[in-house]
């Protein structure tokens, strides 16, 4: 079987993790990214596209503008529909994509040809997105007969929507947050996937506890408040404070390894619960901090978090450091839970057994 990804970047590098996955299974695989991963994962086919709004002032630029149709909250507000739809939202809106699409159709149809890449099987398209604006290449897909699955991920459908051809040419919808459930009328949940195998957890407690926060916007996971309490307590020398911000993955990694606690987020406004910030602090065997709203609570009830909000966050920081034994078992049973549920090799059994529902084996 021939498996082809396509995502504007590699995120949290998990197309790296499902082509060697893929591979490790017998099969071929693929991944295009349109831009460079701005944490330096590893990249198959990178068109190298320009407009990369994960470049920080572009996304600045972004936000601004979208003020103007979508009022202070702008870019980020959340899109009405079930789904919300992926369109224009002005007349700038409109101009900008069609020149966009200009700039990139070259390199889009060199990269089809230089790599084949209507000869695949199935084709995931990371945040449900198709190379341009008028979809043709998963129009001719669909032409061809190929599976098509769209896989979406926080803001994909919470600020951005749905591509109309997408959505009605999609054999399968996945993905790996639960909010996105309620966002859309025909789509499966899938666990984040993790080689969980990489890390190899120590309950050694430090003698100063170390608590670490690790934001990518600060917006999104409720940053301000989070480093407020901390920086606060730093202050009266009960913790040492690591905020791990504008760093390669790497350097990351490793300044979270050394945390006893790692607080992910407060509030829902990126999404519920957690993503692969937690999964690597629950890999490491790391004390971890969520908002768990009551809708994620029942929909996965065994969790390993300490729930946590902005009324009690301070309370429950507090709590734990005179409990240290309670962060060590807050640890073990965090990555027994991981590996169970999201390491690579529980994940790509749930996905496999989606491709048997599309006749794919």
């Amino acid at each position: 079987m021939k498996i082809l990804y396509i995502s504007p970047e590699n995120t949290v590098g998990t197309l790296t993790l499902w082509k060697k996955e893929h591979e490790a299974r017998g099969n071929i695989c693929r991944t295009v990214t349109f831009f460079k991963s701005p944490k330096k994962f590893e990249e198959d086919i990178c068109l190298n596209l320009p407009f990369n709004f994960t470049k920080s002032w572009l996304s600045k630029i972004r936000n601004f503008i979208y003020k103007l149709y979508r009022g202070e909250e702008g870019y980020f507000k959340s899109k009405e529909g079930y789904p919300p739809v992926r369109k224009p939202e002005g007349v700038f809106d409109s101009a900008f994509f069609k020149l966009k699409d200009w700039l990139w159709l070259p390199k889009v149809i060199k990269a089809i040809e230089e790599y084949n890449l209507y000869d695949f099987d199935v084709i995931h398209f990371e945040s449900g997105s198709d190379f341009l604006k008028d979809e043709f290449f998963v129009k001719e897909l669909h032409q061809r007969g190929k599976k098509i699955i769209a896989h979406y991920h926080g803001e994909d459908l919470r600020a951005s929507g749905v591509m109309p051809n997408m959505d009605s040419l999609s054999h399968l919808n996945l993905t790996n947050e639960v909010d996105l459930l309620e966002k859309h009328p025909n789509i499966e949940y899938l666990f984040l996937p993790f080689d969980t195998s990489q890390f190899s957890p120590t309950e050694n407690i430090n003698n100063m506890i170390r608590v670490s926060h690790a934001p990518t916007n600060r917006f999104y996971k409720g940053s301000d408040f989070i480093i407020s309490i901390c920086e606060k307590l730093e202050q009266e020398k009960l913790i040492q404070f690591d905020l791990i911000e504008n760093v390669s993955h790497k350097e990351a990694l490793e300044r979270k390894a050394k945390s006893d606690i790692f607080i992910d987020q407060i509030g829902d406004r990126g999404g519920w619960g957690y993503g692969m910030n937690s999964v690597e602090a629950l890999a490491m065997g790391i004390c971890t901090l969520t908002e768990m709203n009551k809708t994620y609570q029942s929909f996965i009830p065994k969790h390993p978090f300490i729930n946590v909000n902005q009324n009690n966050f301070e309370n429950a920081l507090r709590d734990l450091l005179d409990k240290p034994n309670k962060i060590k078992n807050k640890g073990r049973d965090a990555r027994e839970w991981v590996v169970q549920n999201h390491d690579i090799k529980q994940v790509s059994k749930k996905l496999y057994s989606y491709y048997k529902t599309l006749g794919l084996s």
